[in-house]
Parts: C-alpha cells; structure tokens; sequence
C-alpha cells in the first residue's frame, strides 16, 4: 500500500509567496531600513537605546523630576541616610494604601559626640506623585511648582537618596547633574564629530603632504599622555570665569584630544572610497572636491560615523568625571557627576555617608548603555554582514 506524497513546507505556495515578498522588501529597502531591521534584532542595543532616551529626558526635565533644587540645604539634615520608601500603613481600620517615609531622631554619642540617625516610627511624611513643591523655571520660559515626586506636604524632609554634609538632597543633585555630564557628551562628540570628518575627510582624499601633516598632528596628539594634558590645558582657564564659561571651556578641550580617532577612521574610508566609481564620475563631471566629499563621500559613510560617535560619548562623559573629580574640570556651584563625586574623595565621607557615591552608579549606567548603543549601531552599521 503507498501512501500519497504530501508537499513539503518547502514547496507550499504560501511559503513561497511569502519568501519572495520577503526578499523583495529586502531588495527595494533603502540602506536606514536595513540598519533598522538588523539593529532591532538586537535586544541589548535596544534596551541601551531606552535607556540612554531615559537620561537623557531625565537631563531634559530636570527641574521637574527633580523633588528639591540642587542647592536647597537643611543643616539639620546632614548626612540623613536613605529614607525607605513604605506603601501600606497599618492604623485602627486595617492596612491601608498609604506612600510614606519615616522621620528621623537624631542621637549623640556622649563620648564621640558623634551624630547618629535613628528611624522614628512615629512621624511619617506621605509622598506622592505630581505634588506641590518649590518653584523653578523650566527651560527659563515656564514658572512651575509641579514635581513629579516628592513630599505631599511641602517642607517635610523626604531624601530617598540621603543627604550630603550641608543637608542637600543626593537624587536632586544626580538628576541636575544628568544635564551637564550627558550635554558634555553630545557637545564635546558633536565638535570632534566636526573636526574629525573635516581633517580626516581632507587627509583621505587628497594624500601626500597635508596627509602627512594631519597624520602626524594626530600620532603627536595620541602619544601625549591625557591626563597630564588636561590637567595643562585646565590650567589655562581663569578662576574668575562664570560656570557656563567654564562649561564650554571644558567642553573644547575635551574636543580637542578626541577628535583624533575619528578622523583615522574617517580617513580610512576616504582612501577606500576615492577610487569607486561614483567618486570619479562625480569628478568627470566637473564637480569641485568639497561638493564631491560632503554630497557623496560623507553620506556614504553616514552609518559608521554615527556608530562611532555614539561610541564616543562615553568617553567623553568619563573624561568630565575625571576632570571634575580630580579638582581641574567644572567646579561649584556647576552640578555634574563628577562634581558630586568631590564629595566622596576620602574614606571618611564614605564611611559616614556612603550613598554619597550614588553619582557614580548614575556614571556607570550611562556609559554601559551608552556603549551596548554604539556595539548595536556598529553592527546594524554594516546590514549586508551575517
């Protein structure tokens, strides 16, 4: 007895009619929907992608997120640990949905003389979600007093983060500081980004003496130490500057050193692509070399600058840091993540208040996020490699 051959999943209509629409979709894409399809595939890079979209609405919305302004003080409240967040509340009539904090008794050791925090049980400030609280101005158009958290009842002392030696609240500080330390970043990308596709883009194209000559500017600029240099260039910046002076002072020097390595790869390319078809018929055309490099060299490599520029800004975060942390950077009242690290330089600010390092925690997620988003973009960058 034979039985009847059945089709194979192969030969059905179906799957046939659907693999060819597939590759048909595949073959009409422009080259950004294939970078997209490649990049959404990867789980990470998207989940970094949220996140850096978070910071960066967080810098963004500072004021409004933020419970207190970055210099209200409580000399009360020095060094006030963290405060735990209870959402139930046991009274006369059973548990009841209740967002509260606990208040705090302050105890002196009679022989260290040492203040100590002890949970009062009995005080509890509620909290809530778009409460009343200090004015600010958003983006200096829009007078406000909304806050997305904070305590219900303006004037209790609610720090969910802790407090610093002069009572200020930690998460408030953080979340201005996001602004600074992630804008450090775009800016500073943003003018290597300029310079590294201008001088790289010059060395490729036109080789001989002016590519020895940036070449060599740049294996100068690479071999100095960074640390060292910075610390030089920092020097030369006024101590009377205003804070924003300072700000764009430092965002400059921090361009200054890391345009180099995009401009290596930019020129890379260059060499690569001055010798496709496109270029010379461009060139017999009689188009001019400017025209010829930013209408049709630079678009053609749009997706790996990208990639790499994103790749570049968490070193440009981390060089903030650094400079901020060791005393040569932004300085008060400049609030950024490394500024707010000042505040643990030595072991005893740790010891008392080690939630003083929660900056850092902030420093670490940007620059992972910020990396897995460039690893992502790096590999979309390129849709035809499996």
């Amino acid at each position: 007895m034979t039985s009847a051959s059945t089709p194979s999943r192969k030969d059905d209509p179906a799957n046939l009619t659907s693999e060819i629409q597939s590759e048909t979709r595949i073959v009409v894409a422009n080259q950004w929907q294939l970078i997209w399809w490649k990049f959404r595939k990867h789980r990470l890079a998207m989940f970094a992608g949220l996140v850096t979209l978070l910071l960066y609405a967080v810098a963004l919305f500072a004021e409004f997120i933020a419970p207190y302004a970055p210099g209200t003080y409580s000399a009360a409240h020095t060094f006030l640990p963290p405060q735990t967040i209870h959402l139930f509340q046991n009274t006369a009539d059973g548990w009841r949905f209740y967002p509260h904090v606990y208040g705090h008794k302050v105890q002196v050791d009679p022989e260290s003389f040492k203040r100590t925090y002890v949970v009062d049980e009995a005080t509890a400030y509620p909290i809530g979600l778009f409460v009343r609280g200090e004015e600010y101005q958003l983006w200096g158009l829009f007078t406000l007093d909304l806050h997305l958290v904070g305590a219900v009842q303006h004037g209790d002392p609610v720090h969910l983060i802790g407090a610093d030696r002069l009572g200020r609240d930690v998460l408030s500080r953080t979340i201005y500081g996001t602004r600074v330390s992630m804008s450090v970043g775009l800016v500073g990308v943003g003018l290597s980004l300029l310079l590294g596709v201008i001088l790289g883009g010059i060395s490729g194209y036109y080789g001989g003496p002016i590519d020895n000559l940036i070449q060599r500017t740049i294996e100068i600029l690479r071999s100095l130490p960074t640390i060292p240099l910075w610390m030089g260039l920092s020097a030369a910046i006024p101590l009377t500057w205003p804070p924003v002076r300072v700000y764009f002072a430092i965002t400059v020097l921090l361009s200054l050193i890391g345009w180099t390595t995009l401009a290596r790869e930019v020129r890379g390319r260059f060499l690569s692509l001055k010798t496709e078809d496109f270029v010379i018929a461009a060139r017999l055309d009689g188009l001019r070399e400017l025209p010829i490099i930013l209408r049709h060299m630079v678009p053609s490599m749009t997706s790996h600058i990208i990639a790499s520029v994103t790749l570049a800004i968490p070193g440009m975060i981390l060089a903030e840091t650094a400079l901020s942390f060791l005393g040569i950077g932004l300085r008060p009242p400049v609030v950024s993540w490394g500024v707010l690290l000042q505040e643990a330089q030595n072991v005893r600010s740790i010891a008392t208040a080690p939630w003083l390092l929660f900056p850092g925690l902030a420093v670490v997620a940007s620059v992972l996020a910020l990396n897995f988003l460039g690893d992502g973009l790096r590999d979309a960058a390129d849709p035809y490699q499996t």
